[in-house]
Formats: structure tokens, C-alpha cells, sequence
């Protein structure tokens, strides 16, 4: 990519000057991907997660208690914070039937996970998600980039005309990640909201009394061990580092790169791979991600167990070379960079596009 500015899609282009019709090159590649086994489900590796989730939990409760009302446990607070998102992250895998073959097994695991265990709505999330997965950075389609308080393209920063808010997208690079920091907060209370409404969600009194005891029994937990001073200082470590840890988890995948008109039509293969990006690493890495930094192809094969990705990802990508579809891929904080540089450019109204891979494809005609 030439340089970090928000990219549209054009609304409609030419066939790209191949005889093959583009419909049947993602049936091609699933045929690849199918054929290495790496499709096939991961049960030993998951039920060993699902064994250890609990004992976890039973861990970091005993060491809760036992180094009670002290500041120490503000280190522990980052435990917990930890803990909640790697459990997120194992919800996530479940809600994308990953985990079993069993639609129920996968939807029951992933609300126990996500509402028991975590504070958050499992209908919420997967309706908000599966828009993401559809339309990847699509304008007026993918949740991710309608966000209050972010401006991803030039129309949502043109909108904000209040000197207060002007002033504060036009420095939005600044305040990116710390306003991260809210982002827990923001989870929990956009899931109580959801459950609480009246939107339609599937097992609505089921993810009521999950939520209510885990937020509730979690509270009476940290203020009946802890003095107020030192159970609100808790809460605000867990909640921010939980929910900046989240952030930049999520954040590498896909800002920064092409925005798509409302009206663009792609095939499957490129709506996924030109919107999506990788993130170079070490398995620490994938482990400290929960798999995310594969995003490519997590988006092409969101049921491909999270073991698997890895080693799809050389696969995708040769394919993707053959083929002429730009595959990207970065470093961890060179991702940060290109989000940083590419949200400013949009605060300050800088809307002049680079020259996105499709673009660049389709203009040999």
C-alpha cells in the first residue's frame, strides 16, 4: 500500500482480466484447505481449554482472597483482566463453531463463556459480529466502523461539526488508546443494554440470569473482600486493562485498510482477504491474540479451529500470490502505526485514497 489514507472501493469495476470466473476461486481454494485436514475439529485441544477455564477461575478467586485488602491486588486485577480475555477469546472461537460440530454444543458453550464467565451478552455479540464478517469495513454495514466516539471514514468526521468534537477527531490518533481503556466498560454496558431491550435475542432469560450473576456476584465479591477505596482502584485496573486488551487485539485486523461503498459488489475471496490484515509473530503471539493475528483467514474459513490457522495461513497466502489478490501482512506495532497514521488522516480530513490492491488489479484492463 502507497500510504496510510482511507481507501474506497470503487462501486463496480470491470471482471478482472482472467478467463477463471472469480465465484469459483474461493470453491477452489476450500477445496485446498479441506483436503489438508485443517478443517477438522481440534477436540483435545479445546476440551483441555474448557477443563482449564474453571480452574482458572478457581485460581485467581483463591489468590483474590488471600492477598486481600491490600494495593497488591491491583496486580492482581491485571490477572483477572488477562483471564477474562483469553476467555473471550475462547467464547469467540465457540460462537464461530469452531469448537464442536453441534450448532447447540457451540451456542451453549458460548454463552456460558461469554455471559457467565466474561459479563457479556453472547446474542449481542454475535448479531453485532456476524454484520462484521458479512461486510468487512463496508460502509453502512460493518458495525466495527460505527463507532461514537472514532471517525473511520471522511463522511462520520465531516458529520462532527461541534468545536469540541472537531477539535477531538482531528486528534483522534492521540486518544485512540486511551479511550481503549473504556472499552470494558463499554462491552458490559452495551450487553445489559441489549438483554435488557426490547430487540429480538435468542435465550434472552437465560443470558439475563447469567449476566446478572456473574456482574452481581463479581461486585459483592470484590466490595465484601476489599475497602471501597481499594475495590473501586481494582475495578478500574481489571476494566482497563481488560478492555485494552481487548482493543488492541482487534484493532490490527482491519482499520487502515480499503473501505467499501455501499453499493460495491465482490466476490467472497476478495470482500475478505483486500479488507483484512495479518499480523506477522511468534505461537506466543497467536496465543496472546487468541488466534486474531490470523485474520485473513479466520474471515475466508471462520470455523477453521484456532490451532489450524497457522498453518493455512502459508497456503492462503501462495494462493492469493497466484491469483493476483493482495495478501497483507505486518508487524505487531507496525499494524498500531498504520492504525494511528490512518485515523488521524481521516480527523483531519485528508480523504484522498491510496491506490487500493483492487484498484491496482483491475486497472491492467
Amino acid at each position: 500500500m502507497a500510504s496510510d489514507v482511507p481507501a474506497f472501493l470503487p462501486p463496480s469495476s470491470p471482471r478482472p482480466p482472467r478467463a477463471r470466473d472469480t465465484t469459483s476461486e474461493f470453491s477452489e481454494l476450500a477445496q485446498k484447505i479441506h483436503a489438508s485436514g485443517l478443517m477438522r475439529r481440534r477436540y483435545g485441544y479445546y476440551w483441555a481449554k474448557l477443563v482449564a477455564l474453571p480452574v482458572a477461575y478457581a485460581v485467581a478467586v483463591t489468590v483474590f482472597l488471600i492477598v486481600g485488602d491490600t494495593w497488591w491486588q491491583l496486580l492482581v486485577a491485571v490477572g483477572f483482566a488477562v483471564l477474562f480475555t483469553q476467555t473471550a477469546f475462547l467464547g469467540h472461537d465457540a460462537a464461530h463453531r469452531q469448537i464442536f460440530r453441534s450448532g447447540r454444543w457451540n451456542d451453549w458453550t458460548s454463552l456460558i463463556i461469554g455471559d457467565l464467565f466474561v459479563g457479556m451478552s453472547y446474542g449481542w455479540w454475535q448479531h453485532k459480529h456476524t454484520r462484521h464478517h458479512a461486510n468487512p469495513n463496508k460502509d453502512g454495514a460493518d458495525p466495527d466502523i460505527e463507532l461514537p466516539v472514532i471517525s473511520f471514514t471522511p463522511a462520520q468526521a465531516a458529520k462532527r461539526r461541534n468545536p469540541v468534537t472537531a477539535w477531538a477527531i482531528a486528534h483522534q490518533g492521540v486518544f485512540f488508546f486511551p479511550i481503549l481503556l473504556l472499552e470494558g466498560l463499554s462491552l458490559h454496558a452495551s450487553s445489559v443494554r441489549r438483554v435488557f431491550s426490547r430487540e429480538p435475542i435468542d435465550r434472552r432469560w437465560v443470558e439475563i440470569l447469567f449476566i446478572l450473576l456473574r456482574l452481581g456476584g463479581y461486585l459483592a465479591l470484590v466490595f465484601v473482600v476489599l475497602s471501597p477505596g481499594i475495590a473501586f482502584a481494582f475495578l478500574g485496573v481489571q476494566l482497563g486493562v481488560f478492555g485494552f486488551y481487548m482493543g488492541v487485539a482487534f484493532a490490527p485486523n482491519h482499520k487502515g485498510m480499503p473501505l467499501v461503498p455501499r453499493d460495491a459488489k465482490l466476490d467472497f475471496l476478495r470482500r475478505q482477504v483486500l479488507m483484512s490484515r495479518n499480523v506477522r509473530g511468534t505461537k506466543f503471539l497467536d496465543v496472546a491474540l487468541g488466534g486474531l493475528n490470523y485474520q485473513i483467514e479466520h474471515h475466508l474459513f471462520p470455523s477453521m479451529p484456532r490451532p489450524h490457522l497457522r498453518r493455512a495461513a502459508p497456503i492462503i497466502s501462495a494462493y492469493c500470490q497466484e491469483r493476483g489478490v493482495t495478501y497483507t501482512q505486518t508487524g505487531l506495532f507496525e499494524s498500531y502505526g498504520i492504525v494511528l497514521r490512518y485515523i488521524n488522516r481521516v480527523g483531519l480530513g485528508q480523504s484522498d485514497p491510496f491506490d487500493c490492491p483492487l484498484v491496482a488489479q483491475r486497472s491492467a484492463l
